[in-house]
């Protein structure tokens, strides 16, 4: 491994830095990374050629290898280079393609890709020695594994389809709320409804729509539906795989075990210099949980980049209870932090951002209008 140069201040590493990361070997891949896989503030993980299916969930833990544990758990194996079904209800782990040999201040966070979260597929990246899903240690070195558990549909995979993603950090560089107020009053941060900054800034459900009478404010994923193959973009029918949800009241009642997309009130923005992550639900606030997909690159609803602030999509499961959910009431937080260095390009500028200045959509594979 060669001598990596890193940006001079902490924060998240953008993706001139990660190019750095992949020619010094710190990153490294079969086959080779493809220059698409680097996003503004992220690299995209692509799934390897053989899926394990195990009896459930696991972290390595401290001393042990995912192979070790692979071992315990393992009920069968599949061969996805012809593709590959996951079943809905089953757990699989996946070797990605990528590995990390990182440098010992740089650490990693990774998550579901947009479209994987709203298709209801949980899944996580799991290494070795790991004691945290989605968490890589400042120095790891080592092999990367996606856990994955197709909640509401069957999908079809194959070697190569993307449905992680990996954030890299040097140090800490998170925004407190004083310096978060100070940049909302500068950028704007969000609009279409008040700020709300408490441990992050809050951004809330919108129930009402346009229109008069019932709007159409959100789609609830069917119990029994056909497989989708991740390949096949544009391609499927909502109505066969999703309810229209439609109120006049302006709140729903979730159903335990349903899932649903739903769409913010408040339109966010990123700032070029900035990358936010969704901050995990806190189950006291309300029975369900509030989004598998959970980075925002910069100039994510960023008016130079096309956005003019866009409106964050939200995956929602309901858990044990039926849960009234009004409109306007917070839903989540999106916890900012400082880019060691602005991006090269921005989210929506120039690359394929499927997302960009987007309100309530449904995930790339199906029909639009």
């Amino acid at each position: 491994m060669t001598a990596i140069a890193l940006p001079d201040r902490p924060g998240v590493l953008p993706d001139h830095a990660l190019h750095g990361l992949i020619a010094g070997g710190a990153i490294r891949a079969a086959p080779p990374i493809l220059p698409d896989q680097v996003q503004p503030a992220s690299l995209d993980l692509r799934l390897g050629a053989v899926a394990y299916r195990v009896r459930a969930s696991f972290l390595a833990g401290a001393g042990r290898s995912v192979a070790e544990r692979l071992a315990e758990f393992e009920m069968h194996r599949m061969d996805l280079t012809g593709g590959a079904v996951l079943e809905k209800g089953c757990v699989y782990v996946v070797p990605l393609a990528e590995a990390l040999a990182l440098p010992a201040g740089v650490q990693a966070v990774a998550n579901a890709k947009s479209s994987t979260g709203r298709l209801d597929l949980l899944t996580r990246v799991i290494t070795d020695g790991g004691t945290e899903f989605d968490r890589v240690a400042p120095g790891y070195a080592g092999p990367l594994y996606a856990e994955i558990c197709p909640r509401s549909f069957s999908v079809l995979v194959r070697p190569g389809q993307r449905l992680n993603q990996i954030r890299f950090r040097a140090g800490q560089s998170v925004l407190d709320d004083t310096e978060l107020s100070a940049l909302q009053d500068a950028e704007t941060l969000v609009s279409g409804g008040p700020a709300v900054i408490s441990e992050g800034l809050g951004f809330s459900v919108d129930l009402r729509g346009t229109g008069a009478g019932p709007v159409l404010v959100g789609f609830r994923a069917k119990p029994h539906t056909g497989v989708i193959d991740l390949d096949r973009i544009g391609h499927y029918v909502p109505s066969d795989y999703w309810e229209d949800i439609r109120t006049a009241e302006g709140r729903i009642i979730l159903d335990p075990g349903a899932f649903y997309i739903l769409v913010s009130r408040e339109s966010v923005h990123i700032p070029p210099g900035y990358a936010a992550e969704m901050a995990p639900f806190l189950a006291m606030v309300g029975e369900f949980r509030v989004h598998y997909a959970g980075f925002f690159d910069p100039g994510f609803g960023h008016a130079a980049a096309g956005g003019h602030g866009a409106r964050g999509v939200l995956e929602v499961r309901c858990h044990e209870a039926p849960f009234v959910l009004e409109h306007g009431q917070i839903v989540g937080r999106l916890i900012y932090e400082r880019m060691a260095a602005r991006p090269d390009r921005l989210y929506g500028a120039g690359i394929a951002s499927n997302y960009q200045g987007q309100g309530l959509k449904l995930s790339k594979h199906f029909r639009m209008g």
